[in-house]
């Protein structure tokens, strides 16, 4: 499933390719015909997004609400689109201008909603890191209040989407072991400073998986991604690495025992047992 970041990149895709325009909103597929039919030819206010969710605004208060699931994709390109353009696949909502078309496949919710609507999907996430200093809501100590009076693990608290939004497994893997933090930990038991060193890590990653559109979390191309956006260049990658991430039964890089994995909040959970002890 994307994670947090993927959607972000994408809500300013989709902000620059349509905002302030009035796109032609069609349902090739079919599923979604009424609610095209509502805000086709309707001016596109913005784009935005929160955790796993995105938003496209209307004008009229309409909202599109959209969540990718696991198998979700959307895309926008660029060109000349006057001609008609050919449908490829099932695409639930397509929007259209003669400068960009985007498609959207296989979400798990593509829906128009009223601005109290939005309001309640909003309400029931917590706080996303990607917003951390621009969004009142990105509060640290709004998802803390949840985890500390938890009795789950940590491993299951950091995929809630109500406790922390926009955080997947991959992050959860990774933050866990550059913590060194046992996954088994009780959210109760979790140190409050334990819990701000997660937070401030995602607040500093996640925004380097929206520059390149991948997760970065080995230190060693943190580092190398920050210094290129410090000196104005776009970061480049040519492999993805991790620490634990689908490393199941390898040699840890940090201490050589075996990686583990189990299913914890119905994904699979990487974790070194003898690294991650920190409680």
């Amino acid at each position: 499933m994307p994670e947090g970041h993927t959607l972000y990149a994408l809500a300013r895709d989709l902000h620059a390719a349509f905002a302030g325009t009035r796109p032609v909103v069609t349902s090739p597929q079919g599923r979604f015909a009424e609610g095209a039919a509502q805000v086709t030819g309707t001016e596109l206010l913005g784009a935005t997004s929160r955790g796993k969710h995105l938003l496209l605004e209307f004008a009229a208060d309409r909202f599109v609400h959209v969540h990718l699931g696991l198998i979700g994709t959307f895309t926008v390109d660029e060109g000349d689109w006057t001609g008609e353009v050919p449908v490829v696949g099932q695409v639930r909502m397509r929007l259209a201008t003669a400068e960009h078309v985007a498609d959207l496949r296989g979400p798990i919710v593509c829906a128009v909603l009223t601005p109290d609507e939005v309001a309640a999907v909003l309400d029931r996430l917590g706080p996303d890191p990607l917003r951390a200093g621009s969004d009142p809501a990105a509060d640290p100590d709004r998802a803390w209040r949840r985890i500390s009076r938890s009795s789950r693990t940590v491993g299951e608290l950091l995929m809630d989407q109500a406790v922390l939004a926009g955080i997947g497994n991959v992050y959860r893997s990774e933050v866990l072991f550059r913590h060194r933090l046992s996954p088994a930990t009780e959210g109760r038991r979790l140190r409050p400073q334990s819990w701000r060193l997660v937070w401030d890590d995602l607040v500093r990653l996640m925004p380097l998986g929206v520059a390149t559109g991948r997760i970065v979390t080995v230190e060693e191309q943190v580092a190398d991604v920050e210094a290129a956006l410090g000196r104005g260049e776009r970061p480049r990658l040519t492999e993805r690495t991790s620490y634990v991430y689908k490393r199941d039964g390898q040699e840890c890089v940090r201490c050589g025992s075996r990686v583990r994995t189990k299913v914890v909040a119905g994904r699979n959970l990487f974790w070194c047992g003898n690294c991650q002890r920190r409680r």
